[in-house]
């Protein structure tokens, strides 16, 4: 099962650094995230928002695939399986970039939104869903972030966890000033 973390930060941004350095240990497999969003308020208090997976090309791609199979598949029994393929292909590309574009994979859009609606002006969120997850070593990674947790799905200890990692630099800084 998926947990859902969204992390806010207080530069425009420290969201989209956080979630590069998280596309880099999921290349080492230390994570698998599902779905990743930044949104970014700017300075004029507009939300943008960033998502991580193009679901027009993902459908397209795989429709084309399906596309070009059936398509070649129909073109055997016109004689003709090139013609099909390519016809099949191109329709199949087209219908599945529209499918993509329709579909609402990952992290809920209205949540999304809901949240994104709430961090202050020049600021940024990271909205993740995390299938799987090495814990110790992907905390020790972002040790002292100063993120503000918004919202999780995770156990209250796996919570506490992520609240003591992220907020470990400003805790120990403050005493200091």
């Amino acid at each position: 099962m998926s947990e859902l973390v969204v992390l806010g930060f207080d530069t425009v941004d420290k969201a989209d650094t956080v979630l590069n350095r998280l596309v880099q240990l999921e290349k080492e497999y230390l994570v698998d995230l599902e779905d990743a969003v930044v949104a970014v308020r700017d300075a004029s208090g507009k939300v943008r928002l960033k998502q991580s997976m193009n679901l027009m090309a993902t459908g397209a791609a795989s429709g084309g695939v399906s596309g070009a199979i059936w398509g070649t598949l129909v073109g055997l029994l016109f004689l003709n399986p090139l013609a099909g393929m390519v016809l099949g292909g191109a329709f199949g590309a087209g219908s599945g970039a529209l499918a993509g574009s329709m579909t609402d994979y990952g992290i809920d859009d209205n949540l999304i939104k809901k949240l994104a609606d709430t961090i202050p002006v020049n600021s940024s969120a990271l909205f993740l869903l995390i299938r799987k997850v090495q814990p110790e070593k992907v905390l020790a990674e972002f040790h002292g972030q100063n993120a503000t947790i918004l919202r999780t799905s995770l156990s209250p200890e796996q919570e506490e966890k992520l609240r003591t990692a992220l907020a470990t630099q400003a805790a120990a800084a403050a005493p200091a000033a």
